[in-house]
């Protein structure tokens, strides 16, 4: 932003922001902003903006006019409170917040109490009265200054309060007096001194000038990286500082601090949720250093702050028209608000509340929509433990974000990793988790921590990742040294042991706990009436609104009738993709064997004419099951070798044979026809259509079983909707010749069978050159079906069971991939190969039906980028369509206007 000069401002005054300007003050600061224009009561203060942190990063020194901007801002702000930053006898405090456009909970540093120092301590203790409030401050700021700016291990902070504590025989820090807090201190210095080679700093202004550098350089911290990269954030948006003016919850047992929400995030019932502690500042509740009591508790504490709390979040939830996530703090009975912001919430919490704000008249069918996703309604289509089991409960605690996980128990982020590295699941369990935890609690299933509530980070990071956790479980004593835990009576259960945790009831179970259907799934099976249950009521509602509001069509990708059968009870419209060749597979093999293995044309003929009886009644079956309804048969894909035994496998059968002086007898047959059909690189090698012109009779068996099959269903009077799908076309030839042997064969059935049924022919747009060529193919092909998989493998020049395992891992831990190209479409490469084939095949043949069959279909950012193309439809796994139904519908309507609120 710029002034009337045209310079560029890099400071706000909260009076100056509001909370549509998140890009340029980040989220906290917008909020912060908006609060104060609404009137509530929040402490004063200014923002830094995004921007100066850009430049910092860019060029490791600050903005030149930053330091200007906020001498004039600071003096603004020492004139409104009547005291100046960290003066001896009535000094001003502030923090120094982080706070990025984006909620990143504990990923960037905070520093409170900034401004204290040897001599401004003792002004505070004789202004507050209290000298233990003002030494328990004074070792706050040294503690998280240490350990944020000047890169301390905070191992030595906690060892030296738990010593003053062990030496005053307690376990709580609310019984160490003043003399015992002078005491820490004055080791929390000599900590500094030793671990940096200088004095804590005494300077007020230098303690705010390099707490404001920690908090832009967090922004690249390995923590906040990680973090983004799991919530695809992008990584150049930089985070705004907030410096405010302190206000304390540590001044005794009438003040106290606590984070509210409007309503439950786990669950999003209405109600009164939070958590509140007294004589604490705010890094306690969410550390989970002490365990907190229910916010409830608070109307008996200090009634009036307790209805001047519900009145304010009442007033935040209708302003911001969402559920609000309220960060608060209370001195000696004023209330001040910190911090709002739109909460992190489960996925049940999101369609309940979404579906609720609809009724109470604050939003619309259509932002409720946008205000769920995809990602939500698959984490909700996860199976959940069965209550009826007779599993031994070991504890229970808070239901921080539910789900049902299963897992060995480890004690550390290191062993969650390494573990699950090598492909164990896992349960992370902690006294309470840090920051510095985020890259176990992404390996780990679940998350399970002995102290801590709602608010704390266990559980606020795992609500938006959607993890399993239960936190607060305090009947266990964990012991971190001995790799163990105990339980309340006396069962001790060690690393490596098997334990499930119910993050809906707050359960911890020994053993694995059997599941049963989600009610989701039960209702999208039949099931389940929509309302028997108030999620699958709102499931059912957003889901109906998408669907109207929808252009894509969502189709499923099923090879048996079974599949097809759910397909459509899950609302797919048609199948997108049948492959043929799993019919190919069990018992079926003998017949594929006998057609490789073929001396004359009689025989190969022998075989096709057995296999196309089994494929007619397949095609039949599954016609059925979609009756009405268009279904895409693709023609057999992978190599023929591929439906015969191992090369290695076979080779050392007949070597053991012949060694033994034994007749390898048909082993020997088969392993000179795998030598002979072997390839160095199947996927680029006789596959596909190359296989179906290069194999007599091959491609008319399957489309004559396709006809025969499609005449049966309509003789008996139904409506039969077959599409035939040429793989793996590279040139407009291939399509043309495999097309009019195609039609031939189709002809001859309708002729003999008395009835035609009608039949498109078209291709799967899965190599590049096809892409490139797509104008020229449309004018044999009727429909075109992007084979996303194959053709990201061939963009990339992958070989997909490979590089997998190989190192995706180390590109995404690099920042090549945000995200694995076979999860989520590569727009940029792939993507533009897909618009340019729409485009051109489209141009050349205006009636041209565009799909897309690979797994992307039912990924949600993949379904957006479909429906901005032009697609025509989408098609998945069945267990997908549900969401690609959702996405698909928020994707018109953010194109209709609306923004995309994920």
């Amino acid at each position: 932003m710029a002034d009337h000069a045209g310079a560029t401002t890099y400071v706000f005054d909260f009076a100056e922001g509001n909370k549509d300007l998140k890009d340029l003050l980040g989220g906290k600061g917008a909020n912060l902003a908006e609060m104060s224009n609404i009137g509530l009561p929040v402490p004063p203060g200014f923002t830094i903006t995004t921007g100066a942190c850009r430049v910092y990063l860019a060029t490791g020194a600050e903005p030149v006019s930053l330091r200007a901007e906020v001498d004039e801002h600071l003096a603004r702000l020492e004139d409104r409170m009547g005291r100046r930053l960290g003066q001896a006898d009535d000094p001003l405090l502030v923090s120094v917040r982080s706070g990025a456009k984006f909620s990143m909970p504990g990923m960037m540093e905070t520093v409170l109490n900034i401004g204290l120092n040897d001599q401004s301590v003792e002004g505070l203790a004789k202004q507050s009265g209290s000298e233990r409030f003002a030494w328990d401050s004074y070792r706050r700021l040294l503690a998280m200054f240490g350990r944020t700016v000047l890169g301390i291990d905070g191992e030595h902070f906690e060892q030296a309060i738990d010593e003053a504590k062990q030496a005053k025989g307690t376990t709580s820090d609310l019984d160490l007096e003043a003399p015992d807090l002078r005491v820490l201190v004055a080791t929390y210095q000599q900590i500094v001194r030793e671990q940096t080679g200088r004095e804590f700093p005494q300077d007020p202004r230098e303690q705010m000038d390099l707490a404001v550098r920690a908090v832009f350089g967090s922004w690249n911290a390995p923590r906040a990286v990680l973090y983004r990269r799991q919530e695809r954030i992008p990584a150049d948006l930089g985070t705004a500082v907030n410096v405010v003016a302190m206000v304390f919850g540590n001044l005794g047992m009438d003040s106290g601090t606590g984070v509210a929400f409007t309503r439950d995030p786990a669950t999003g019932e209405k109600g009164v949720y939070g958590d509140y502690l007294q004589n604490a500042q705010g890094e306690d509740v969410v550390a989970g250093i002490r365990n907190t009591v229910p916010l409830a508790e608070l109307e008996r504490i200090d009634k009036m702050s307790y209805d001047q709390l519900l009145s304010i979040m009442a007033t935040l939830e209708h302003h911001y028209r969402d559920l609000c996530d309220i960060e608060f703090t209370i001195e000696r009975g004023h209330l001040w608000m910190l911090q709002t912001r739109v909460g992190k919430r489960t996925a049940a919490a999101a369609f309940r509340i979404a579906t609720a704000l609809v009724d109470e008249g604050l939003i619309d069918h259509d932002e409720a929509v946008r205000r769920v996703t995809g990602d939500q309604l698959a984490h909700l289509m996860f199976p959940r433990f069965d209550t009826d089991s007779s599993a031994t409960r070991l504890a229970s605690g808070v239901n921080a974000s539910p789900g049902a996980a299963v897992g060995r128990v480890v004690f550390d982020s290191a062993a969650a990793v390494a573990w699950a590295g090598r492909g164990e699941h896992v349960i992370l369990v902690r006294r309470e988790t840090t920051p510095d935890d985020l890259h176990g609690m992404i390996a780990a299933q679940g998350i399970l921590t002995s102290r801590g509530g709602k608010t704390s980070h266990a559980a606020v990071v795992a609500r938006g990742m959607g993890k399993t956790c239960v936190s607060g479980a305090e009947e266990l004593t964990i012991d971190l040294a001995g790799r163990r835990f105990t339980t309340s009576d006396g069962q001790v259960v060690v690393e490596g042991d098997v334990i499930s945790i119910d993050g809906t009831s707050g359960e911890v179970f020994l053993g694995e706990v059997p599941v049963v259907p989600s009610p989701v799934v039960r209702y999208f099976e039949g099931a389940l009436a929509a309302d028997a249950d108030p999620l699958v009521a709102a499931v059912d509602r957003l889901i109906g609104q998408a669907d109207r509001a929808r252009r894509l069509g969502v189709r499923a990708n099923a090879d048996t009738p079974e599949d097809a059968d759910r397909a459509r009870r899950f609302g797919a419209a048609g199948i997108g993709l049948c492959r043929t060749e799993h019919m190919f597979l069990g018992e079926r093999r003998e017949l594929v064997e006998r057609l490789i293995l073929a001396d004359s044309a009689t025989e190969r003929e022998g075989a096709l004419a057995e296999l196309e009886v089994l494929q007619r009644a397949d095609f039949e079956a599954i016609l059925a099951a979609m009756d009405g309804l268009p279904v895409t048969i693709r023609l057999i894909d992978p190599p023929l070798h591929e439906f015969l035994p191992d090369l290695t496998e076979l080779s050392v059968r007949v070597a053991v044979a012949e060694a033994r002086g034994e007749d390898p007898g048909h082993d020997q047959v088969l392993l000179a026809a795998v030598r002979r059909l072997h390839e160095e690189n199947p996927m680029l090698g006789l596959r596909g259509v190359r296989l179906l012109l290069v194999i007599p009779g091959l491609l008319a068996m399957q489309v004559r079983a396709i006809a025969w099959a499609a005449a049966a269903r309509r003789v008996a009077g139904a409506d039969p909707r077959p599409e035939i799908m040429i793989p793996l076309i590279g040139s407009v030839q291939e399509l043309e010749l495999a097309r009019e042997e195609s039609q031939k064969v189709l002809g001859q059935v309708a002729a003999e069978s008395g009835t035609t049924v009608s039949t498109p022919i078209g291709t799967m747009i899965e190599l590049p050159r096809a892409a490139l060529t797509a104008g020229v193919i449309a004018g044999a092909a009727e429909f075109f079906s992007f084979g996303t998989n194959d053709l990201t493998q061939t963009t990339w020049g992958f070989s997909r069971d490979d590089v997998e395992a190989a190192f995706f891992a180390r590109y995404l831990d690099l920042g090549i991939f945000g995200v694995s190209p076979f999860e989520t479409l590569d727009r940029e490469g792939v993507g533009r190969l897909v618009r340019i084939a729409a485009q051109e095949g489209r141009a050349a043949r205006p009636d041209l039906h565009l799909g897309v069959c690979g797994e992307h279909g039912g990924d949600p950012d993949s379904v957006h980028f479909f429906h901005q193309v032009g697609l025509d439809y989408v098609s998945c796994s069945p267990f997908r369509v549900p969401v690609a139904r959702l996405e698909a519908g928020r994707a018109a309507l953010v194109e209709a206007g609306g923004s995309d609120t994920r």
